[in-house]
């Protein structure tokens, strides 16, 4: 039986002396993400992270690792597209510090929020655009037909001007 997924880490509970370690491996649910007002949606169900938890001299160090597959639309012609790719994210949270490159937003009372962190980890981990494929040409600017199955020789459109322009052949900047 598939144990529920996790997403609140109570640190204190691991009772880690300084110095120790513990590695988890963990079922985690992703919510569908939200990029460039498109949803992407996580393939697989449920992931298998694994989560290393170390202490060093005060704080935390972070390690966590997963599979991510989503799918969603291409980003230039909006047919389906699927990213896959391993998450690899790292975060320290020292506890004797004000400096806020060693707090971790995810610590809160020593309780990691995993939730929120493979959320995250899963958007930086993704290219900036999410492609049907890599030579993915688009969509006409005029027309809207895909450019990725239009022959060039057939796809042309009349090089007359925009009416809404037409004032501006009037400017005369002397």
């Amino acid at each position: 039986m598939a144990s529920k997924p996790t997403t609140i880490i109570d640190l204190a509970r691991l009772s880690l002396s300084h110095g120790e370690g513990v590695r988890l491996d963990l079922p985690l649910r992703l919510e569908p993400l939200e990029l460039g007002g498109q949803t992407y949606v996580p393939q697989g169900g449920e992931l298998q992270a694994r989560l290393g938890i170390s202490r060093p001299s005060s704080g935390y160090a972070f390690r966590l690792r997963f599979p991510l597959r989503v799918q969603g639309p291409c980003m230039r012609c909006l047919e389906g597209a699927a990213v896959e790719t391993e998450v690899d994210a790292r975060e320290v949270d020292q506890s004797d510090t004000e400096d806020e490159e060693l707090r971790s937003p995810y610590v809160v009372d020593d309780e990691l929020d995993l939730g929120r962190w493979v959320h995250d980890a899963a958007v930086l981990a993704l290219p900036d655009q999410i492609l049907c494929r890599p030579d993915c040409a688009g969509l006409c600017p005029v027309c809207g037909e895909s450019l990725n199955d239009a022959n060039p020789a057939l796809h042309e459109h009349s090089s007359a001007r925009d009416p809404r322009w037409a004032k501006l052949d009037e400017l005369k900047l002397d």
